[in-house]
């Protein structure tokens, strides 16, 4: 898989992540074989994860489908 060039990218931050600084996950759109992924704690220098876009779709239809966690 190929990674996509990081110059210019525009990364969003996961609706689930919180405002707070905590565990903050983001996501680059607009590419449309791999979907990037990085910790914003991280970012923007630390690296990132390339995911087969059907893979992140797939992923992401879990999470949305699943239960929320209860303690």
């Amino acid at each position: 898989m190929s990674h996509p060039d990081p110059t210019g990218v525009v990364w969003r931050k996961s609706s689930y992540s919180n405002q707070e600084g905590g565990d903050c996950v983001e996501v680059a759109d607009g590419f449309r074989a791999v979907v990037p992924v990085r910790d914003s704690k991280t970012a923007p220098h630390g690296p990132a994860l390339h995911f087969a876009a059907a893979t992140w779709a797939a992923f992401i239809g879990e999470v949305k489908g699943a239960e929320p966690h209860r303690p």
